[in-house]
């Protein structure tokens, strides 16, 4: 199977010299595969696995706003035996960013923050030395990557600085936006949609400074604790629990440059590890939440964050769809990857159904292949077909 990306002003899934790309939304040509509603989630996986390097796969599907199937297979490391669980935790990359958003949306709701709060007021001590063009910047903007902002720092060397820098993380943060904010912009901000990390950790810096907490306590209180994600933390998975690979190896060290996945500073861009029923709660809250059902947010944050925004094919920060693999829609889409793993949550709010991907490795073990053959035989069965669909 083969993603091809399409959709206007959503960055293209592609490699580069940096591992720190991410993907935001997707439209899939997929080559149809002929399982049925009966089969079993299980050989699916085994079937989509085949042909590709990567160690192991996890598959969840949501049905009417809670968790109908959910399966794993393969190993936690490919130079070792032991298998995965059910139970197992992974790295989740830039998948982890609408958490970041509805993390913020919740400061938002409780006053701490505004969305529309330029950054000339929400960071007066930099307003002087940003770029000119930053100052009017909303939080908003940044958040739904309308801020002009490249996607990293462009300066490689001041960026594989963090992976070895020993600072207390907010102290991290507060350096690296202050050498984000100096750079040009991509185009103007509020023009259009430029996929940025940057962004996010502007955002967090922000968040820290109005509460005096750093973003990882954050995240618990607002978000992981309101919800009962119990088994997600920050950082590489722990001891014990599946690994990333790349070049066909087992990623065992800490990465130590922007090759090698991404810095332990950018936890609200996407440094994020839980199991996947963690992540299926908070799509589930998601889903609930485009009725007005939710549990986390006012009906509001749902909204904004599920509607494309001005110039946009984006929410916050969600990409948002019309379809999805001749599917019908409207679609929320958010993929990530460091290069050692990939994940994909895609949600059906009219029908209040979604899938999460997950796999420890990614596309050079063939890992997008692996999840794109899962997920394209799914979306038949948690959609219906798309008015002008070609049948099947």
């Amino acid at each position: 199977m083969h993603l091809i990306a399409t959709r206007r002003n959503a960055p293209t899934p592609r490699r580069t010299t940096r591992r720190l790309h991410r993907w935001l939304g997707m439209t899939l040509l997929l080559a149809a595969t002929t399982a049925s509603a009966a089969d079993d989630l299980n050989a699916r996986l085994a079937q989509a696995l085949q042909g590709t390097a990567t160690p192991a796969m996890g598959v969840l599907v949501i049905r009417d706003g809670k968790v109908a199937e959910h399966a794993v297979r393969g190993v936690r490391r490919n130079d070792a035996s032991t298998p995965v669980t059910t139970e197992d935790q992974w790295m989740i990359g830039s998948t982890g960013k609408p958490i970041t958003v509805a993390m913020i949306a919740r400061l938002v709701e409780q006053g701490v923050l505004g969305w529309d709060a330029p950054l000339s007021t929400l960071l007066p001590d930099l307003a002087a030395q940003m770029q000119p063009a930053y100052r009017s910047v909303t939080l908003g903007q940044l958040l739904s990557h309308r801020a002009g902002l490249p996607e990293n720092l462009t300066d490689a060397a001041a960026l594989d600085a963090f992976f070895v820098d020993s600072r207390a993380l907010p102290v991290q943060r507060e350096a690296y936006v202050k050498a984000a904010l100096a750079e040009a912009p991509v185009h103007p901000p509020g023009t259009e949609f430029a996929y940025s990390n940057s962004g996010f950790l502007i955002a967090a810096v922000i968040a820290e400074r109005a509460t005096g907490k750093d973003v990882e306590t954050l995240m618990q209180r607002e978000v992981f604790q309101p919800l009962g994600m119990t088994g997600a933390g920050f950082g590489p998975t722990p001891a014990g629990q599946p690994v990333g690979h790349r070049g066909g190896k087992p990623v065992t060290t800490a990465p130590q440059k922007a090759e090698d996945g991404v810095p332990p500073l950018y936890t609200a861009a996407g440094n994020l590890h839980m199991r996947l029923h963690d992540l299926a709660l908070f799509a589930i809250d998601q889903l609930a939440g485009s009725q007005g059902k939710g549990r986390l947010l006012t009906a509001a944050s749902y909204a904004l964050m599920q509607t494309v925004q001005p110039g946009s094919g984006s929410g916050l920060d969600w990409g948002v769809q019309p379809s999805i693999a001749g599917r019908q829609g409207p679609v929320l889409v958010h993929g990530g990857s460091d290069g050692n793993w990939l994940a994909w949550v895609v949600l059906f709010p009219g029908q209040n159904n979604g899938v999460i991907a997950i796999a420890n490795a990614a596309e050079d073990m063939g890992a997008d292949q692996a999840t794109m053959g899962v997920l394209g035989g799914l979306f038949a069965e948690l959609a219906p077909a798309a008015a002008g669909a070609p049948a099947k």
